[in-house]
């Protein structure tokens, strides 16, 4: 039994997003592949990784990898980032090969495990305590306010977009765009609408997006033709863009679903009770279907979501 969406060959996998390729036995997780075992995984899990929890971009072969980010082939992995073929870490960073390593400094195995004993007992017993009062101990990821990246330059805004406001309360960082006073040359109106009418002289021209900076995407207010881009462009007769970069990012994003479930009920109706007639013919006969489930689909949309049992009726 799998929940979430987009989930391909995974196995008892619940609340999880973009996971294929065998994954199984996870919760919390997304944008993995081949990983199993594993909580608050993702993004970038996966290669046979196993026995993971609080990381991304953490697998291939690896195993017992906690708190991590950028560990590839790793077991035994605390606190750590960028490390390769390594075991019994904690704290470290871009190290290859070793083991038995706190803060980069080695250890033997013996000193390493008192060592990291005494670390664990001081770090809950003298938590970090954010600016929000928020308390970590052993066992929670990095603090969110330690982060050198603005919560709007990440995916997060991608997928959980905040209002300023709104992530500065939540203890996240924030960074106004730069103002780039780019000196626009064209705008969207004066651009050919046939690619074949197009001249390679759009590669000297500052384009001026479509959206003029009004929108709530990261809009740049410009952009420019690439040689090989235009070359794709013409390859497959398609016009040329009216956004910017992160514009038209923003706008392939709204085309997928989000990375959020509803409950809600199958909503097959018998025959003469609904606006598209059932073509075949339903386990739950001439009563409304009473399945429920959990769907990336939000209640106001207007498809109709069948549960699995009446979808292979109508589909398979």
């Amino acid at each position: 039994m799998a929940i979430g969406d987009n989930l391909e060959n995974t196995k008892n996998c619940q609340i999880c997003f973009d996971l294929s390729k065998d994954t199984e036995n996870c919760k919390y997780s997304h944008w993995g592949t081949q990983f199993k075992d594993s909580y608050d995984s993702g993004p970038g899990a996966g290669g046979g990784g196993e026995l993971m929890y609080e990381i991304f971009d953490t697998g291939i072969q690896g195993a017992r990898n906690f708190f991590t980010s950028v560990v590839y082939g790793s077991q035994d992995i605390y606190y750590s980032f960028n490390c390769y073929s390594c075991s019994n870490l904690f704290g470290c960073i871009g190290l290859r090969s070793k083991q038995y390593c706190i803060f980069n400094k080695q250890y033997s195995k013996e000193g390493y495990e008192a060592l990291k004993i005494k670390i664990i007992e001081h770090m809950n017993n003298m938590p970090y305590v954010d600016k929000r009062g928020l308390i970590y101990k052993f066992g929670e990821f990095f603090p969110a306010e330690t982060s050198p990246f603005a919560y709007n330059e990440t995916v997060a805004q991608d997928y959980f977009p905040l209002a300023k406001e709104q992530a500065i309360k939540k203890g996240y960082n924030w960074r106004e765009p730069e103002n780039k006073n780019y000196k626009i040359t064209i705008d969207t109106g004066g651009l050919p609408d046939d690619i074949k009418d197009v001249k390679d002289s759009i590669l000297n021209e500052v384009i001026g997006c479509a959206h003029q900076g009004k929108c709530n995407d990261i809009c740049s207010t410009a952009f420019k033709i690439i040689p090989q881009e235009l070359q794709f462009y013409k390859k497959l007769g398609i016009p040329l863009p009216r956004y910017c970069f992160g514009c038209r990012h923003a706008m392939r994003l709204q085309l997928r679903n989000p990375m959020k479930l509803w409950h809600r009920q199958c909503m097959c109706l018998p025959a003469g009770r609904q606006a598209t007639r059932n073509t075949a013919k339903h386990f739950h006969g001439d009563k409304p279907c009473s399945n429920e489930f959990e769907t990336s689909y939000a209640p106001d949309r207007k498809e109709i979501v069948y549960c699995e049992q009446c979808y292979n009726s109508e589909v398979a």
